[in-house]
């Protein structure tokens, strides 16, 4: 009874963090509605170009004019969940403009439900577009059941991947801030040679040496693969090292995120106050 009671009480306060996030965030409606507005301009483009091209039956490496567009709508729902890299820096930074920051680490919370809730909260204010763009996806290019669950599972790998990032720059929101800045601008340069709106093969030669080194590259190239092979097996047994790539992520990230954040904490506290 006492498990019971604890894992109670531990959901609780995930919930209740979960909950205060989303007010927040819906108090400010047309930033939230922009938010979820966003992924759509980036993918318009892309899906414009890309509707022209295969027109004329082009083929980029697994980019064709049967698949290109689910590629784009599973790159919409990624681009919702990359969000959670800028959920934490947010909150930090918010907390820490408005002085509340010690408050929210010293509170009878621990820091490992504030980090759930948070993730919760995201996943939940992105849910009904996420799922408008898979039911779409399904019309558009049907797959076995499995096969989607296995989808879903792997957009929640890809999610605690961006979480831990999230982390890693939250940590500077706090402590320095000009390094945030920094990371956030990789973060997107890594992010723009991921290949996530085009195909590998149409960026020259010189920028495909480093899309080659990019980790979220394979991840993502593995998640459409995934959907277009419908079979999870084959997939894996054909790219063992995305797999191998996603697994390593999921947890390095994370974890890594932990000990940075820690250990900058600890050694600079809060900064720029």
């Amino acid at each position: 009874m006492r498990i019971v009671k604890t894992i109670r009480e531990n959901l609780s306060q995930i919930f209740a963090i979960a909950e205060k996030h989303i007010r927040l965030n819906l108090r400010y409606k047309v930033k939230f509605v922009l938010n979820l507005v966003f992924p759509i301009v980036s993918i318009l483009m892309p899906l414009i170009i890309l509707e022209n091209i295969f027109e004329f039956n082009a083929e980029f490496g697994s980019w064709n004019k049967d698949n290109f567009r689910i590629y784009l709508f599973l790159a919409y729902n990624i681009y919702l969940i990359s969000n959670l890299a800028n959920v934490l820096p947010t909150e930090f930074y918010l907390e820490k403009f408005w002085k509340t920051l010690p408050n929210l680490f010293v509170a009878p919370v621990n820091h490992i439900y504030l980090l759930f809730g948070l993730f919760l909260s995201h996943l939940i204010m992105i849910s009904v577009p996420f799922i408008i763009l898979l039911t779409i996806s399904y019309i558009f290019y049907p797959i076995s059941v499995f096969t989607l669950l296995i989808i879903i599972g792997a957009y929640f790998l890809i999610a605690l991947i961006f979480s831990g990032i999230g982390l890693i720059i939250g940590i500077f929101a706090i402590s320095n801030e000009n390094i945030m800045g920094i990371l956030q601008y990789i973060l997107m340069a890594v992010f723009w040679l991921s290949c996530i709106t085009y195909p590998f093969e149409m960026f020259p030669s010189w920028l495909q040496e480093l899309i080659n080194l990019n980790p979220l590259f394979y991840i993502f190239d593995f998640l459409r693969l995934i959907w277009i092979d419908d079979n999870i097996i084959f997939t894996i047994n054909v790219n063992p090292h995305s797999f191998i790539i996603l697994i390593v992520s999921v947890v390095a990230f994370p974890l890594m995120g932990l000990l940075l954040f820690n250990f900058i904490f600890k050694k600079y506290g809060i900064v720029g106050y």
